[in-house]
C-alpha cells in the first residue's frame, strides 16, 4: 500500500505564502497522478489542484476555480513528491489540506484511492 505523507503546513498572514509536499513513501506511484483537497471546518472536503504525470514529467494540471493563479502545482526532481505551491493566501484557505494519490488519472471527480493524513494551513487576516 502506498503511504503519502504531507509536509509544509502552518500558520501565514494574509497576502503570504506556504509550499506543500507529499510524498510517496510505499508503493512507487511515479507514473500515476497526485491530487490535492482541502477541508476547512464545517464544510465538506473540496478539490484544490491535481497533476498527472508520465515518464517522470507533469504533463496536465487541474485547479480549482477558487485558487486559479494563485496556487501551482508540479512533481520535483528528486523522486515520487508532489509540491502544492500556495501565493496570496487569504483566510479563506485556512483548511487541512490532504494529498490523494492512485493508478491512472487522478483530479477533481476522479480521486484516487490512496490518502495523506492532512496538514493544516492557517491564514490570518
Amino acid at each position: 500500500q502506498p503511504q503519502l505523507i504531507e509536509f509544509g503546513g502552518g500558520l501565514v498572514q494574509a497576502g503570504q505564502s506556504l509550499t506543500l509536499s507529499c510524498k510517496n513513501s510505499g508503493r512507487d506511484l511515479r507514473e500515476s497522478g497526485m491530487a490535492w483537497f482541502r477541508q476547512s471546518s464545517g464544510k465538506d472536503r473540496e478539490f484544490v489542484a491535481s497533476a498527472n504525470w508520465r515518464r517522470g514529467r507533469v504533463y496536465y494540471t487541474d485547479y480549482a476555480d477558487s485558487v486559479k493563479g494563485r496556487f501551482s502545482t508540479f512533481r520535483n526532481n528528486s523522486g515520487n513528491t508532489a509540491i502544492l505551491q500556495m501565493n496570496n493566501l487569504s483566510p479563506e484557505d485556512t483548511a487541512v489540506y490532504f494529498c490523494n494519490a492512485g493508478p491512472g488519472v487522478v483530479g477533481a471527480d476522479v480521486p484516487g484511492p490512496y490518502w495523506g493524513q492532512g496538514t493544516q494551513v492557517f491564514v490570518s487576516s
